[in-house]
């Protein structure tokens, strides 16, 4: 029986050392100048000398380094394992389950799709429930300028790149309510940037409504986005800002688990 409280003692204590090892690092990451002894200490309340005792293996290891004003940072080892999981990130494989409980929180289809030499090209699916919805479209490209999607990419793309992307570009109508002015497009843009998500309403097809939001790489790049799409009947203006929402709320989502740290619009 004592060997077996002792045993317990001991996980106990080990559990204890890696909770607070990692309490460290997470001091670290979110101080970019580095951070003396008795900040860390004090910041997780723990004595100086166990923090002192912590932070001298975890440097042993590279995944703390000290500077010569005897400041501490994440360490190479750390930069090591980030990379090495960032190689092993697929942006669908990250996407899939989000999209899911996106359609299970708003009952409309889910779309995953990136910016192809201008046009956006669809990646992932994921049908409502619904008799009526949208169609699975894996594959199909679409012009950028004329979808939630596209628009979602295009509003946080530098200027210049913009300018590019609508340098003799004829904005073709599909609807009556297609943006096909260049100018109405930029202002529609700087809108998408403000609100944090971007909406297609009817300008692809008559009847219906998509709404995206783009998703960052760890970076902070802007490398796809997502959307929802559903019959304008049921996406109605009434519900959009809810809808919207629940769509930047999984882009922000995705984007963390592709190791984005900034916050969502």
């Amino acid at each position: 029986m004592p060997s077996s409280i002792a045993a317990k003692r001991a996980a106990t204590y080990r559990i204890q050392v890696l909770d607070r090892a990692f309490g460290i690092l997470d001091v670290l990451a979110d101080k970019d100048a580095g951070c003396g002894l008795a900040e860390v200490a004090g910041i997780l309340k723990l004595h100086k000398a166990t923090t002192h005792r912590l932070l001298m293996v975890l440097e042993g290891a590279r995944y703390v380094e000290r500077d010569a004003a005897g400041r501490y940072r994440l360490g190479s080892r750390i930069m090591e394992l980030g990379l090495s999981a960032l190689s092993r990130l697929d942006v669908c494989e990250v996407a899939r389950p989000h999209l899911r409980a996106l359609v299970e929180k708003t009952g409309e289809t889910a779309h995953l799709a990136v910016l192809r030499d201008a046009e956006m090209v669809s990646l992932i699916d994921v049908e409502s429930r619904q008799t009526v919805r949208t169609p699975s479209v894996v594959g199909q490209r679409r012009p950028a300028y004329c979808n939630a999607l596209g628009k979602a990419i295009l509003a946080f793309l530098a200027d210049e790149q913009v300018d590019e992307y609508l340098k003799g570009r004829v904005l073709k109508p599909y609807t009556p309510r297609t943006i096909t002015s260049a100018a109405r497009l930029r202002t529609e843009l700087r809108m998408v940037h403000e609100l944090g998500y971007a909406l297609d309403d009817e300008e692809w097809e008559t009847g219906l409504r998509c709404i995206g939001a783009p998703v960052r790489d760890s970076i902070g790049s802007v490398i796809a986005a997502i959307s929802i799409s559903g019959p304008s009947f049921r996406m109605d203006p009434e519900r959009l800002e809810a809808l919207g929402a629940a769509v930047v709320q999984a882009a922000a989502k995705i984007s963390e688990a592709l190791c984005y740290r900034g916050g969502a619009s």
